[in-house]
Parts: structure tokens; sequence; C-alpha cells
């Protein structure tokens, strides 16, 4: 089984349906991974019943990282800004479905804080928006 999701993650990584930016945008923020160079921004548009109707990402850094964030964004599109706030870091490890080594696991997770700083609007990010509302 693990090999479908490896598969899956080289597909995201080449052929990533979400990379881009939006200009205009609701809600922007971007970081990087310092441990391996990673760089992350993500764009969504938001409607006024607080929904995610679009999300890009741009930026660069590993497979694991970019398909994370491609992953996440196919995810939240369709979702309310709370519900993407209540999100916990498993659920975006269950879309990636494969086991992560600690350093993977900063690439994978990258994209997540960096959602969720943007959504809470805040000026960085931070390990404890993987697991808990601010």
């Amino acid at each position: 089984m693990d090999d479908l999701y490896r598969e899956i993650i080289i597909e995201r990584y080449k052929n990533p349906a979400y990379r881009g930016e939006l200009d205009p945008h609701d809600i922007s923020f971007e970081d990087e991974n310092p441990l391996c160079g990673d760089h992350i921004k993500i764009d969504l548009r938001v409607d006024n019943n607080d929904m995610i109707t679009e999300a890009a990402f741009s930026g660069h850094g590993c497979a694991i990282s970019q398909a994370s964030a491609d992953l996440l964004l196919e995810y939240v599109i369709g979702k309310s800004v709370d519900e993407i706030k209540k999100m916990k870091k498993e659920a975006l490890l269950d879309l990636l479905g494969i086991e992560l080594g600690p350093v993977r696991l900063k690439c994978a997770l990258l994209p997540l804080k960096i959602i969720k700083a943007g959504i809470y609007g805040l000026g960085e990010s931070n390990d404890a928006l993987l697991d808990e509302e601010v």
C-alpha cells in the first residue's frame, strides 16, 4: 500500500494541481522549514460565508512538502475556515498515507502550519498550530 501512496506523492510533486498564486487573495501566508530549506506560500480566497473557495501554493522544497501542500489545498477547498482551524496534523498525515520520520514529518506539516497561521492572521507560524486552535 505504501507504494501506491509514494506514487501519489511523486505525481503530486511533478504535476501539482494547485501550484500558482491567487491575486487578489483574502488570506496569504508563507514560511519555511529551516532544517531542509522548504519554502511555501499559500493563498486562499474565502467567500462571505467563510468557506474556502480557491487555494494555491508556490515555493520550493522536497517532494513531501510540495505534495503535502497540494493535497492539503485540495482538501480545504469547500471547507469553512472554522473547520480548518480545528484540523489536526493527523488529518494531513492521513492524506499523505505513509509513515514519516521526524525530519520528513516537519516537511509534511509545513503547509498546515502555514494555512493555520494565515487563517489566524498571525505574524509567524508555530508548531502549536498543528494540534490546537489559537
